[in-house]
C-alpha cells in the first residue's frame, strides 16, 4: 500500500525532474490526493530524520545568527508539541499566533501540525481592535505573541490561554513562558492520524464590503498546495532560499515554510528595521542565497541601490504581490544576468499562474497556469468560460489540491465564490494566443500597497469613527516607492471645517486606530461622486486621484 509519505514524494519529485519542462509538467502532473496526511509528520521529520542540513537560518541586524538543522526542528518542535498539549492545546483549538521571524514561529507551526490544532497567523502590526475581532470570530482558545505585544492583548476580552515568547509571568502577569516548552520531552506521540480535510490554518483577509474575510485551509490544501509555488520558484533540494515577507500573511506561509521544505531547501531570513540594500545584497552573498523572491516595493528599492554589490546573484528570482515593471525585470537582467519572474495567487490559493524556470517569457504576462491548475476567463457580461478577457477563475470539476476549503462560517460567501462549477478570484485577466495571462486589475476595490492588501471598506469604517467624518471613500494614490498609498476622500460633518487643522487631527486619528500598513497617507475634502442610487462612483475618485490634486492633503507634511 502507498503511504501518504510516498504519494507526495513522487508528485514532487515529478515536479523536480520537469522543473524546466513546463508542458511536460503542466500535462503530467497530478495532484497527490492521500485520505490522511500530517505534513509536519509525515513530510517534514521524515527528510528531518537524521539530518544535519540547516532547515532554518536568521541573521539579525546586529550580526546575530540562529542556525537549526532539520534534526533540530523537528526535536524543537517535538518538544513544544508535548508542552502546548499539557497547556490544553487539542486537535482543532484555534492558536493564533503573532510573531515575527524568530525560530519560535517555526517550532510553533509544525508543533500546531502535529497536534492537529488550527493556526491563526498574525503580523505583530495589529492593534487592539484587530485582535479582538480576530480573538472573536476565531474562537480563538490560545494566544502564542512575543513578550512585547502582549500589552496589546489588555483590552482583547477572552478566556484563553496566554504564551508569551521571551517574557512570562514576571514581565506579564497571566502570560506562561514559552521557554518553558524546552523541558519537555522530545519525543512525540500523535493523539490520532489527521484527515487530509481536518483543517490547518485560518487566515483573516480583507473585502471591499465587510470585515475582513476567514479563509480555511486544509492539512492538503496548503503544504501539498505549496508544491506548486515549489515548482514556480524554482526551488531544489539544497537551495538557500530568501523571501521578503512579513509573518501573519499567506506568503509567508507560502515561501517560508511549505515550498522550500518541500523542495528540502534551506530558509534563509535577514531581520532588519529599517531596509538597507546593501546590507541585505551582502547578508545574501555571506549566506549564498541561490532563490530570491520579493514583493515589487523591494525589488524596486534594490535597483535604485547598486546591484552589482551583490557578487553571486541567485539561480532563481522572483516576484509576487503585483505586476513588476518591465523596466525593473530589463534594470535586473542587465546587472545580474538573471529574469525575475512572476507569479500570481492569493491567500485563498497556491500559485495559480506563474513564469516557472525554462518558460519564455513574455514582458507583462504573469505566465501560464500552474501544473494542477485549469484557470479559465470568464466572460464579464455572460460568467461563460473562454473569454480573451475576464474574471480569473478555477475549473472546479478538477478542483486543485490548493484552494481553500471555503470562508469560514460564511456559506453565503463561500457559495458566491464558487458559483457555477468555478472558484472566482475577483480579478481581471487577459489571456493571448499562447496561453499566456496579463493581470488587468481588481474586479473589486480592493488595492494593494507595498506589500499589503488593503481595504477601502476597512479604512473607510475606521475613518467614520470620527465625529468630523460625514463620509469616507478611500482609494489608491499612485506613489513612486509603494505603488500606491491609502487615499481618503472626506466629506465634513457639520461643524468641521475643511483645512490643514481638520486634516491633522484626522491623520493622528488614523495612526490612532489603524495598523501602520493601512494608515491614511493623502486626504482631500469634498463632496463624493455618487450614481442615482446613491453608490459612491470610485473610478472617478481614482481617475481624480492619479490626475493630482492641489488640494490634496499629505500625512509627512504633517510630522
Amino acid at each position: 500500500m502507498t503511504t501518504a509519505t510516498e504519494l507526495f514524494r513522487s508528485a514532487r519529485d515529478f515536479l523536480l525532474e520537469h522543473r524546466e519542462d513546463y508542458p511536460a509538467a503542466y500535462e503530467g502532473f497530478r495532484w497527490p490526493r492521500p485520505a490522511h496526511f500530517n505534513w509536519a509528520l509525515d513530510w517534514f521529520d521524515v527528510i528531518a530524520d537524521g539530518n544535519g542540513r540547516t532547515a532554518l537560518h536568521i541573521v539579525e541586524e546586529d550580526g546575530r545568527e540562529t542556525r537549526v538543522s532539520f534534526a533540530e526542528m523537528s526535536a524543537r518542535s517535538d518538544r513544544v508539541a508535548n508542552r502546548l498539549r499539557e497547556w490544553g492545546v487539542g486537535p482543532e483549538d484555534r492558536i493564533l499566533v503573532m510573531l515575527g521571524n524568530q525560530v519560535e514561529l517555526w517550532e510553533t507551526a509544525l508543533a500546531a501540525m502535529k497536534l492537529r490544532a488550527v493556526v491563526i497567523p498574525a503580523t505583530t502590526l495589529l492593534g487592539p481592535a484587530d485582535l479582538r475581532d480576530r480573538v472573536d470570530r476565531g474562537r480563538v482558545k490560545h494566544v502564542i505573541a512575543r513578550s512585547e505585544d502582549t500589552g496589546k492583548f489588555d483590552d482583547v476580552p477572552g478566556d484563553y490561554t496566554r504564551v508569551a515568547v521571551g517574557g512570562g509571568p514576571e514581565t506579564a502577569p497571566g502570560w506562561r513562558s514559552y521557554e518553558d516548552v524546552y523541558s519537555a520531552s522530545d519525543a512525540f506521540t500523535p493523539d490520532g492520524p489527521t484527515a487530509a480535510d481536518d483543517p490547518l490554518m485560518l487566515y483573516f483577509t480583507s473585502g471591499t464590503t465587510a470585515r475582513p474575510k476567514l479563509v480555511e485551509h486544509t492539512h492538503v490544501s496548503y503544504p501539498v498546495g505549496h508544491l506548486a509555488t515549489m515548482y514556480w520558484i524554482g526551488l531544489t533540494p539544497g537551495d538557500v532560499h530568501l523571501n521578503i515577507s512579513s509573518p501573519g500573511w499567506a506568503k509567508h506561509a507560502w515561501s517560508n515554510l511549505f515550498a522550500p521544505w518541500n523542495a528540502e531547501a534551506t530558509v534563509f531570513l535577514y531581520n532588519y528595521t529599517r531596509f538597507d540594500a546593501g546590507r541585505l545584497m551582502a547578508e545574501m552573498d555571506r549566506a549564498g542565497v541561490t532563490t530570491f523572491c520579493a514583493p515589487p516595493t523591494v525589488w524596486r528599492m534594490l535597483v535604485q541601490a547598486d546591484l552589482t554589490r551583490l557578487t553571486t546573484p541567485p539561480r532563481e528570482v522572483v516576484a509576487a504581490g503585483e505586476p513588476l515593471n518591465p523596466e525593473v525585470i530589463e534594470q535586473v537582467r542587465r546587472l545580474w544576468g538573471r529574469t525575475v519572474r512572476d507569479g500570481f495567487g492569493q491567500t485563498e490559493t497556491a500559485v495559480q499562474v506563474s513564469n516557472s524556470p525554462g518558460q519564455v517569457l513574455k514582458t507583462g504576462s504573469m505566465g501560464r497556469p500552474s501544473p494542477g491548475y485549469r484557470v479559465e476567463l470568464l466572460d464579464p457580461v455572460s460568467g461563460a468560460p473562454g473569454a480573451d478577457e475576464g474574471e480569473i477563475a478555477l475549473d472546479l470539476s478538477a478542483r486543485p489540491v490548493g484552494l481553500m476549503t471555503g470562508y469560514h462560517g460564511d456559506p453565503d460567501r463561500t457559495a458566491e465564490a464558487m458559483a457555477g462549477g468555478y472558484y472566482r478570484t475577483g480579478d481581471i485577466g487577459a489571456r493571448d494566443e499562447d496561453g499566456y495571462l496579463t493581470y488587468v486589475g481588481r474586479a473589486d476595490d480592493v488595492f494593494k500597497a507595498s506589500d499589503y492588501k488593503i481595504s477601502p471598506f476597512e479604512l473607510e469604517s475606521a475613518l467614520l469613527e470620527h465625529e468630523a467624518v460625514a463620509e469616507a471613500a478611500v482609494v489608491p494614490a499612485p506613489d513612486d516607492l509603494r505603488l500606491a498609498v491609502p487615499k481618503a476622500y472626506i466629506v465634513l460633518a457639520a461643524g468641521w471645517e475643511p483645512g490643514p487643522d481638520t486634516a491633522k487631527v484626522l491623520f493622528e486619528h488614523s495612526r490612532h486606530t489603524l495598523a501602520p500598513y493601512k494608515r491614511v497617507r493623502r486626504l482631500e475634502f469634498g463632496e463624493l461622486p455618487k450614481t442615482v442610487s446613491g453608490k459612491i462612483r470610485r473610478i472617478e475618485l481614482r481617475e481624480a486621484t492619479a490626475a493630482g490634486s492641489a488640494n490634496e492633503y499629505r500625512e509627512e507634511d504633517f510630522r
